[in-house]
């Protein structure tokens, strides 16, 4: 009989969302110690202070969304540096580790190869606003979040990249001294990430450099997180150190992990299951009960269809999933 051995980093087939947490809010707040205790680790201030308060941009603005209460976002929280736990990366993310100062590193085939510190950037870019975008993670739940943050397509503008320049590579830091995930070993890091260039600059992908209005907590990945919202929620890497331009298609963390379950493209779509659980409905994070979870059907590129589907035609979205 073959018994398989769980990996610590591994999803389980559950899709990592326990029911208990569906409970109710008092409940699931105080499975995460959010209590008297849990005010503790309310958050470092982030490096990116630069820009607040933001205004939000009406054409990132789905009214009929309902946004996902601040507590669950800030609290539930899939950052494996910092553990494999939802809990954890709010305790052990702002135990030490230091987001102040803090900057990035343009390479690669860029014109404008440079290092800049996260405020000089935004200011570069000019400034930041606010979108609300549906936020699906490949575990089966979602969110609905204020991100506060500027386009990639301006930062993408700002390196210049060369005609040979086809992929954007991602890469996040490496500290394991403050970083109990790293430390541990559960992924290999420094964790990366990539997107092609026509993806990069499409008019929704964006770099977060805040949530509801305030600077980006340590365990949402301060300062600087990328968001592809039509994309599960593993491609949206935190704490980016490094942006490369790349001329061949960059090997994301996960896929060097789990190859037959996470690709490149990581497309949301209901059609294609996760080897292990189905894709086409998902829960919704801090609505429902235990008898009766927060649930709706998937939709096809997290809903954002008629804005990025031109961008796989003529590809086989099973093939390249």
């Amino acid at each position: 009989m073959h018994i398989h051995s769980r990996k610590d980093w591994e999803l389980p087939d559950s899709a990592a969302t326990p029911e208990k947490h569906f409970r109710n809010r008092r409940a699931f707040l105080k499975s995460l110690g959010m209590g008297i205790a849990g005010a503790a680790f309310a958050g470092r201030v982030s490096a990116a202070t630069r820009g607040f308060p933001t205004t939000r941009n009406p054409n990132f603005n789905d009214t009929s969304l309902r946004l996902t209460p601040e507590d669950f976002v800030t609290s539930y929280n899939n950052f494996y540096e910092f553990g494999t736990d939802k809990a954890e990366p709010k305790i052990y993310a702002n135990q030490g580790w230091e987001t102040e100062p803090w900057s990035i590193e343009i390479t690669g085939l860029a014109r404008n190869r440079t290092r800049i510190d996260v405020n000089d950037l935004i200011d570069r870019v000019g400034g930041i606003e606010q979108r609300v975008y549906r936020h699906r993670c490949v575990e089966a739940w979602s969110m609905v979040v204020p991100w506060d943050g500027f386009a990639l397509r301006k930062l993408v503008e700002l390196a210049d990249p060369t005609e040979d320049a086809r992929y954007v590579r991602f890469v996040t830091f490496n500290d394991p001294d403050s970083a109990i995930g790293q430390a541990r070993g559960n992924l290999p890091y420094p964790y990366v990430e990539g997107l092609r260039l026509d993806e990069a600059t499409n008019e929704l992908a964006f770099i977060a450099t805040g949530v509801y209005g305030k600077p980006m907590p340590n365990q949402n990945g301060a300062p600087l997180r990328l968001v592809v919202p039509w994309k599960y929620g593993f491609k949206g890497i935190k704490s980016i150190v490094q942006v490369d331009f790349v001329a061949t298609q960059p090997r994301n963390t996960w896929q060097i992990m789990a190859s037959n379950e996470y690709g490149f493209y990581a497309n949301v779509n209901p059609n294609v299951a996760h080897p292990r659980w189905s894709q086409a409905s998902e829960r919704i994070i801090g609505e429902g009960s235990f008898f009766n979870p927060g649930r709706k059907p998937t939709l096809m590129f997290n809903g954002y269809e008629s804005q990025v589907a031109s961008l796989y035609e003529g590809l086989d979205l099973r093939r390249n999933y």
